[in-house]
Parts: C-alpha cells; sequence; structure tokens
C-alpha cells in the first residue's frame, strides 16, 4: 500500500477529561522514602519532584502553555509508516534558508519555542530562516512507534523525506541532545541539499587507540573528567533504556509522577527555576502516551549499525557552559569538515531555552558562510 503523503494542519486541543484524569492520579500518589539528607546522591530527590509535583496539580496551567504552541503553525504526515508531527514557521522573507531544529530526551519541540520568533522574523533578510521542528517518531503528538527500527539513521532518512515534501531543496540541520545525533545523519544521508549542520554537542569518544590519546589535547583531558564524572554518577538511564526501556515502562506510563521523577533527573538544577519547562516537556509524553516509545529510541540507537566513515557536510559545533563537552581529537575523526567551533560559558543543556539570544546568533554565524 503506498504511503500517504498529505501533509495535514493540526491543532493541539487536550480533552478536559485528561486534564482532570491527570490531577486525580497526582493526588493519589504514593511517595517513596528516602535517606535523611542524601541529596541527589541516589537519585533524584522526593523533596525535588514533590515540589514540581504540587505545582503541577494545583498552579500549572497547561492551557496556556497549549495555546503559546498553538500560536505556531502545526501540521502532521506519515512517512515511512510513522506519523510525524511538526512546526512550520515560514519567515516573511522569502529567500530565507529552511532549517530544521531536532530535540532529544527528555526534552521536547518545547525545547526551542523561544528561538522561532529570532530565528523567523530578523530585520536583517540574509539572517532569516524557515523553521521546521519535528516531534521525533516515538515523542509527543507523533505518537508511539510502531515497529522497530526507529534509530538516528532511519529518523535522518525521514527528516530528509519531511524537508522535500516541504518543497526545501536546500536547508540546514540543527539539532541538541538526541537531535545532535539524528542532524549529522541527515547531512550524511542528504548532502547534495544539506548546506551545514550545526549541533550542540558533538557525541565523539576515544576508541581506545593508543594514538589517538597521543593527539589529545589539555582541553580534551578536561572534558575525558566530565565525561567520566559523568559516566560515574548519571549515565543509568542510558543503560536501562538502552537495554530494558520496557520493563521501565510501567512505571512511567502509569504514574505521572513516575515520569516527572525519571525526566527530571537531566533536567536537575539546570532549569530548577523554570518548573513551567520542565511540566510542559512533561505533559507532551504523559497526554500523547509516549513516555515508553521515546525512550525506545536509545534502544533502537545502540541496536544500529553505525556508519564507520566520518561525515563531510560543514558542520558546525556550539557548546554551551554546564553540558556536555565536546573532545576536537575524536570530533575529527568522526566529522571531516567542521568549520566552526564554539565556547559559551553559560546556557547549559537546554541553550535554546535557557540563552535563545545566545544560540541564534551562532546560528546565523555558522550558517552565514554558507547560505
Amino acid at each position: 500500500m503506498s504511503e500517504n503523503t498529505e501533509v495535514k494542519p493540526f491543532r493541539i486541543d487536550i480533552p478536559q477529561a485528561q486534564l482532570d484524569d491527570l490531577r486525580s492520579r497526582l493526588d493519589r500518589t504514593l511517595w517513596p522514602d528516602e535517606i535523611p539528607d542524601a541529596g541527589w546522591d541516589y537519585g533524584v530527590p522526593v523533596q525535588y519532584v514533590r515540589k514540581l509535583a504540587e505545582y503541577w496539580r494545583d498552579g500549572y496551567d497547561w492551557r496556556a502553555h497549549e495555546a503559546e504552541i498553538n500560536r505556531y503553525p502545526q501540521f502532521t504526515t506519515e512517512i515511512d509508516g510513522q506519523n510525524i508531527h511538526f512546526l512550520h514557521v515560514r519567515s516573511r522573507h522569502e529567500n530565507a534558508l529552511p532549517l530544521i531544529l531536532t530535540h532529544g530526551w527528555p526534552g521536547s519541540i518545547v525545547e526551542y519555542l523561544k528561538v522561532i520568533e529570532s530565528l523567523t522574523d530578523p530585520e536583517d533578510p540574509t539572517q532569516a530562516f524557515h523553521v521546521v521542528i519535528p516531534s521525533l517518531p516515538g515523542f509527543g503528538f507523533s505518537g508511539p512507534t510502531k515497529e522497530k527500527g526507529w534509530n538516528r539513521y532511519r529518523t535522518a532518512r525521514a527528516w530528509a523525506g519531511l524537508m522535500r515534501r516541504l518543497g526545501y531543496d536546500r536547508y540546514g540541520a540543527a539539532g541538541n541532545d538526541g537531535g545532535s545525533f539524528v542532524s549529522p545523519e541527515v547531512g550524511r544521508f542528504d548532502p547534495e541539499h544539506v548546506v551545514g549542520v550545526h549541533v550542540t554537542q558533538i557525541f565523539s569518544f576515544p576508541s581506545g587507540d593508543p594514538a589517538e590519546f597521543e593527539k589529545i589535547t589539555p582541553e580534551d583531558r578536561k572534558a575525558l573528567e566530565v565525561l567520566q564524572w559523568f559516566y560515574d554518577n548519571k549515565m543509568s538511564f542510558n543503560t536501562l533504556l538502552s537495554q530494558q526501556p520496557q520493563t521501565l515502562s510501567y512505571g512511567i506510563f502509569d504514574s505521572p509522577v513516575g515520569l516527572l521523577g525519571w525526566n527530571a533527573q537531566l533536567f536537575g538544577d539546570t532549569v530548577d527555576v523554570d518548573a513551567d519547562f520542565i511540566l510542559t516537556n512533561t505533559m507532551l509524553y504523559w497526554l500523547t502516551g509516549t513516555a515508553t516509545s521515546a525512550t525506545r529510541f536509545y534502544y533502537e540507537d545502540a541496536h544500529a549499525e553505525h556508519p564507520e566513515a566520518p561525515t563531510t557536510v560543514p558542520t558546525g559545533l556550539a557548546m554551551f557552559g554546564g553540558d556536555f563537552v565536546s573532545m576536537r581529537t575524536f570530533a575529527d575523526r568522526d566529522h571531516k569538515n567542521i568549520v566552526h567551533w564554539k565556547s559559551y560559558d553559560r546556557g547549559g543543556h537546554y541553550a535554546a531555552h535557557i540563552v535563545p539570544d545566545v544560540l541564534t546568533e551562532d546560528l546565523r554565524a555558522f550558517y552565514a558562510r554558507l547560505r
């Protein structure tokens, strides 16, 4: 059966019954015990999650955030048998460069809401972008994945297909977190049309070859120390999601606080002052029933066959303080055309939300030479 290529307008309209059910579940939360004064030593503290949950129940206004997202044109279409939801915001400047922005987990399209207007509506037409922001397959309003294999490579092929379907022959691909895995593969898969790839992390790691370690810089050594700390203290989510995401699903699919606690481990203190950001991202998993299918992205990627050849399209990196520290020695091994490498002392893992002006300017600087 041929694929339905229709692009359908979409608008979020969550039934009130779903919101009432959520409140009821929050009311009936069974809270676990914890060791006094343990802080984050054993994982996300009860008090941290409890404070968020109480605000979720009594103060958070989903309808306001629903309306905020609905300000932007949204659509759905079927690609490779999977429903894909996306925002598509065209600039008033007709010759703007199309740009597809990809989020990660436990983020969502919400990551990029604060950069849409600055990217699409600058005074200078040479700085303008037509912006496409899809929900990853299995995430949010793209709905649960229906079959195996939705890893970074299949997603990249779907993104290239989406941009073709929208009529874009020449475009950029940018991403954060999981989007930093997907976007370089869009460039690998569609180099004739991708002018450049911009990411906020380059996840290139030591291969074990002693010759590599002879070439590493002092900056690389510091980054390895950060990576080792993260591996020793924060990497459990990656191991579990890569091996047994279905086992976890019973706790995060049935319990909103279970989902909040699990997702909050990677929001942490970085956005502690912005509970609405954490909760709106979490809502896009809860309301769409994609808590489980989103975690499968890790499993699929861990079991994918990874190409050995480096990417060749122009690549740019913007690193932000408090986030993963990319290592140039290993990045150059995996990406042969890195033309932009910038580091900022603030921003954290969700730079598009926390420092949208900085990310916008970095995207403009990178793509200025490629338009």
